[in-house]
């Protein structure tokens, strides 16, 4: 490079993203803790951008933004990017559900079984003094039906992680043929809504999954099922899952995310939260925690360096060869 080409850091991710581009010459800024005017101020000659979640990267923001050649996002969702304005301007998008997809897997296990031995309510009535057994018997994995919806990177990995447990598993992708295998069964959706026990959501955030898993969606199924979802909050409408578990189609719910999220989730509180937010708090077979699924220290690592493969690979086919 003559000159540095900028690539301004808008959340905080693993350093190593930053030390691999600045090996080969880029400039990387680290505007991840300034305020929202200095740093969107700081775009205006940007090659490229780095996010996970503080901002939404919409036409609006993006349309002056003359040099910007890439995003990369640090996760897996693009839903906070104009996709269709960045195809339409060459602009080169890049996630990484490959760094975090075995930590999502592992974090939907160890919800389930939590679940459905009743981990966390033991744990907590033996720790106030109550010694329940019989209250407390659990259901076992072994010999379950596990229908995931959506085989792509976290899809295939849970399936992965249960291979040591004897158990069907189904898969539904819509957009996706083919993957099956000798312990994975390709399937319709309407298949795996009958034959489920438990149904495992591994999908993006689009038009065609939000509120997919509504009133309509529950009253179809034909067991009661454990829903684990992991994806994203606004493809479960809170209202329909808690009028699913009051009817008993839902025996029991894991959720790493919540439909009221908002982008950077850590305001989340400071939020008006309906009553039906206060019957999943206070239900003992609703498992619940902050969207941190693919959050863990290998992952925080891994999801940087899958990035700086991606961008040094695209960067060196594209502009080192002119």
């Amino acid at each position: 490079m003559n000159q540095p080409l900028k690539v301004v850091f808008l959340d905080s991710v693993h350093p190593v993203l930053m030390e691999r581009l600045t090996e080969i010459g880029f400039l990387c800024l680290d505007y991840s803790k300034e305020p929202k005017e200095q740093a969107l101020a700081c775009l205006k000659d940007a090659f490229g951008i780095v996010i996970r979640s503080r901002f939404t990267l919409d036409k609006e923001l993006l349309s002056p933004l003359k040099n910007l050649k890439f995003i990369a996002r640090s996760g897996s969702g693009l839903e906070n990017i104009d996709i269709a304005y960045c195809a339409e301007k060459g602009i080169e998008l890049f996630n990484s559900p490959e760094g975090n997809r075995n930590a999502v897997a592992e974090h939907a296990l160890g919800m389930l079984l939590s679940l459905m031995n009743k981990l966390n309510k033991a744990d907590k009535e033996v720790k106030n003094g109550l010694w329940l057994r019989e209250e407390n018997r659990g259901e076992e994995l072994s010999g379950k039906c596990v229908g995931i919806i959506g085989y792509g990177n976290n899809g295939a990995a849970f399936a992965k992680v249960l291979r040591g447990f004897d158990v069907k598993v189904m898969a539904y992708d819509k957009y996706k043929t083919g993957f099956g295998s000798h312990f994975v069964q390709e399937c319709t959706l309407q298949a795996l809504m009958e034959q489920a026990d438990i149904i495992s959501l591994h999908i993006p955030l689009n038009k065609e999954t939000v509120h997919l898993i509504n009133t309509s969606f529950i009253e179809a199924l034909q067991k009661p099922i454990y829903l684990l979802n992991l994806s994203r909050g606004k493809i479960v409408p809170t209202k329909d899952l808690v009028a699913g578990m009051k009817n008993g189609k839902i025996k029991a719910a894991a959720l790493d995310v919540l439909e009221y999220e908002t982008k950077s989730f850590e305001d989340f509180f400071e939020q008006n939260l309906p009553e039906e937010f206060a019957y999943l708090v206070n239900h003992q077979n609703v498992l619940l925690s902050p969207h941190i699924g693919g959050w863990t220290t290998e992952s925080y690592f891994k999801l940087s360096a899958v990035l700086a493969e991606k961008i040094l690979a695209w960067f060196n086919s594209v502009f080192m060869r002119k």
